[in-house]
């Protein structure tokens, strides 16, 4: 405590030379005036850890401190969170790149889907009208020849293009770009929504870059080496996902059977059936057949470039000799046309990609329906909403769906509605 005491006097004192006079004046003291003054902090700092016990230290015992008041933040498993987070965002950057990568490839493959269709067209049409003009040409062999060797190699330029353009099928691949940086997007979301949710483990981890591999090899980005074959033997899904495929498991509430119950399983079983005996097999049919066509438009257009090539030679030895390379000239032009214009390997990856999606779908939900502990189940009301939206239908048009599944099978006939109302 401090005190504050004021005091004052004023004194005066004058003589003069007959007698002297004092003079005095006393003021009293002013009352005493107390002010709080806050006490000055001493040597040691005393503390009250979480726990609610107080700890006594001096100043040089800082860092300890700090460090047992903080402990509960550096306990091993913040530490784990906190790196199991640090990796997925690094991951998250990775898939980023991955889609703007894809989408300029994209975007480069189409371009040359265009500029190739126009220049072999070109090419094709004006060595056609050369030949043409050459069968018209008579008397002067010069002109004759010239216009014959240029019309011959014009055609063989647009057959060794054409041969190159069939074979790398520029659409298809801008298909396989198109449908890769969708996929990449939506593998960007699922990973931005375990870093929102919390608490991601090392399985979530695993799961994302096994993912992100798996997409990789389904959409490789060079030509060379990786391209996938554009005339397999056989239509076959696409599959862009890992072979150890964790499904989600994240969304789960205090529910006694996590949102399950035998209706609903029933409900799943049935639209495997409907996807099985009716998406499936129609995607598979379509498939065959654009791969058929795709492949028999691939041969004809070289074919007969090739042989208006042969035939623009002997152009000037007769009436029958100019017809050859007019007609095989022209055919090739809308060959190519129909092909490469109408994107036949565009719509061979459509349908590929198409069956992807529902082999995906039917393994999602036969693993988890396979899965005996309801707890280790995403929550079945979600699930449920999650392959309505899937399908594209609200979650009584499912039950629906489901229902008249099971209705037609007990009378043996097939049902006659596909399950996805979005392809």
């Amino acid at each position: 405590m401090a005190s504050f005491q004021t005091t004052a006097i004023f004194s005066s004192s004058f003589s003069s030379s007959p007698g002297k006079v004092n003079a005095s004046i006393h003021v009293p003291n002013p009352p005493r005036v107390t002010y709080p003054v806050p006490k000055v902090p001493t040597r040691k700092l005393q503390i009250e850890e979480f726990n609610g016990s107080p700890v006594d230290s001096t100043p040089l015992e800082k860092n300890g401190i700090t460090t047992h008041i903080y402990e509960g933040l550096f306990s091993p498993g913040k530490k784990s969170n906190k790196a199991t987070t640090v990796q997925l965002y690094s991951i998250l950057e990775a898939v980023a790149d991955r889609i703007e990568m894809h989408r300029n490839i994209g975007e480069q493959r189409n371009n040359w889907n265009t500029l190739l269709l126009n220049s072999i067209n070109m090419i094709t049409l004006t060595a056609t009208a050369m030949a043409g003009v050459a069968a018209a040409t008579s008397g002067d062999t010069e002109p004759l020849l010239a216009m014959k060797l240029s019309s011959t190699l014009l055609f063989s330029a647009a057959t060794g293009m054409s041969l190159i353009m069939n074979k790398i099928q520029p659409s298809q691949l801008a298909e396989e770009q198109r449908n890769a940086t969708r996929l990449f997007k939506q593998l960007h979301s699922q990973i931005q929504t375990i870093i929102a949710l919390g608490n991601p483990t090392e399985e979530d981890v695993k799961g994302s870059m096994e993912k992100v591999l798996a997409l990789d090899r389904a959409y490789p980005l060079p030509l060379l080496g990786a391209m996938l074959d554009k005339f397999p033997a056989k239509y076959k899904p696409a599959v862009w996902w890992p072979s150890s495929h964790q499904f989600q498991r994240r969304s789960k509430t205090q529910e006694s059977n996590n949102g399950w119950s035998e209706d609903l399983e029933m409900e799943m079983r049935e639209v495997i059936e409907v996807v099985k005996n009716k998406d499936l097999e129609d995607y598979d049919r379509l498939g065959n057949i654009a791969l058929k066509l795709n492949k028999t438009l691939a041969i004809a257009g070289p074919l007969l470039s090739g042989i208006a090539a042969v035939g623009s030679s002997f152009v000037g030895n007769g009436s029958w000799a100019a017809l050859v390379p007019l007609m095989a000239g022209s055919l090739a032009s809308a060959v190519n046309a129909f092909e490469h214009g109408g994107q036949i390997g565009m719509v061979f990856e459509m349908y590929r990609n198409c069956g992807g999606f529902f082999t995906l779908l039917e393994q999602t939900i036969q693993a988890t329906l396979e899965e005996k502990n309801l707890d280790n189940r995403e929550n079945g009301q979600v699930f449920e909403m999650k392959v309505a939206m899937k399908l594209g239908r609200s979650v009584s048009e499912l039950r629906r769906l489901a229902s008249k599944s099971a209705s037609c099978r007990m009378e043996g006939i097939a049902v006659d509605e596909f399950s996805s109302k979005l392809f």
